[in-house]
């Protein structure tokens, strides 16, 4: 009982915070320089003062700015996020087109930071003098002061073009028409290169946080008690340290998670990634409202969710918050 009230509270903060968060963001966006119709008439090479005109009037962008605040917010609350400008398409139809393919290169570099950056710093804090632990520490260095989009564009030139063994574009071979396991091959085989660049700087955070945590718990009692009691250190350290020592990973992966988003965007870019990413830095450009406003809110929505999980599973991993 308690657990479900916990969850309906998180829940209900969560909603006003979507709320808040939409009209941030709507008014922002709108206050911000540059007019949609201006950008669609330029892309059109110029119109007549009837049709600017009879645009803004289909666009509501006729009405005043607390009026089409209003407008948005009922349509939102709907569940409709409107109709592109430049795709004339709805925006929830041109946004799950393209969501699987951000979660999925999100979700796996977030796995591969994850798990990696843990196991290098549990390794490293058994031995936190030794050759190892300084190799991590300088490679995590490294990894977190490089700027994601060069990470990517080194390893495009040096996997695609001088060792070609990953595809250097797109998500799947264009034309090859495959079904299947040999479908799901060639996703991952184009999936490697984006994923490891997005994971690279989130590793280094994850492995210098689990090489500290870990090292806090095992100058622990209950430890020097596990140890005394015979116990291999195998044992000691992954069934009786892990799980105190995994909770600060778990807590930056949850806040994280949005900064995961917007580095998809830039990796997105540099790997012609067909995902929410470019389709955001396509709706920037071109001042599609509506779109970039729907991303906005579904990147949000992503993010709440992952925090609500987050909190919820320190009751799986700590006893002690049961």
């Amino acid at each position: 009982m308690k657990f479900l009230f916990t969850f309906l509270r998180k829940i209900l903060y969560s909603a006003i915070l979507l709320l808040a968060v939409i009209i941030l963001n709507f008014m922002l966006l709108h206050l911000a320089p540059g007019d949609p119709v201006d950008t669609l008439v330029g892309e059109m090479g110029g119109a007549t003062p009837e049709l600017i005109a009879q645009l803004r009037v289909d666009y509501g962008l006729d009405k005043s700015l607390p009026e089409q605040l209003l407008t948005y917010v009922v349509r939102m609350a709907k569940g409709d996020l409107g109709q592109s400008f430049n795709y004339d398409q709805p925006v929830v139809s041109l946004i799950m087109d393209r969501l699987p393919a951000t979660l999925l290169l999100v979700i796996t570099a977030l796995v591969l930071a994850i798990f990696f950056g843990t196991l290098l710093g549990i390794i490293a804090a058994q031995k936190p003098k030794s050759l190892f632990s300084g190799l991590v520490t300088v490679v995590s260095l490294a990894g977190y002061a490089a700027p994601v989009f060069w990470t990517g564009i080194m390893m495009l030139i040096l996997f695609s073009y001088w060792v070609p063994i990953f595809p250097a574009f797109g998500m799947r071979e264009v034309g090859s028409g495959a079904h299947g396991l040999i479908y799901m091959a060639d996703v991952l085989k184009h999936l490697v290169l984006p994923a490891v660049s997005l994971a690279s700087i989130y590793l280094a955070i994850y492995s210098r946080m689990a090489r500290a945590s870990m090292m806090d718990v095992l100058g622990s009692d209950y430890i020097r008690t596990a140890r005394s009691k015979g116990l291999s250190e195998r044992v000691v350290v992954y069934q009786h340290a892990l799980k105190n020592a995994i909770l600060p990973v778990v807590t930056m992966a949850g806040l994280q998670f949005s900064q995961l988003i917007a580095g998809a965007i830039v990796v997105e870019t540099v790997f012609s990634w067909p995902g929410m990413g470019q389709l955001a830095f396509d709706a920037i450009l071109r001042r599609d409202h509506p779109l970039l406003l729907g991303i906005l809110f579904f990147s949000t929505l992503i993010v709440v969710g992952v925090n609500i999980f987050t909190d919820l599973s320190y009751r799986l991993l700590d006893p002690r918050i049961r």
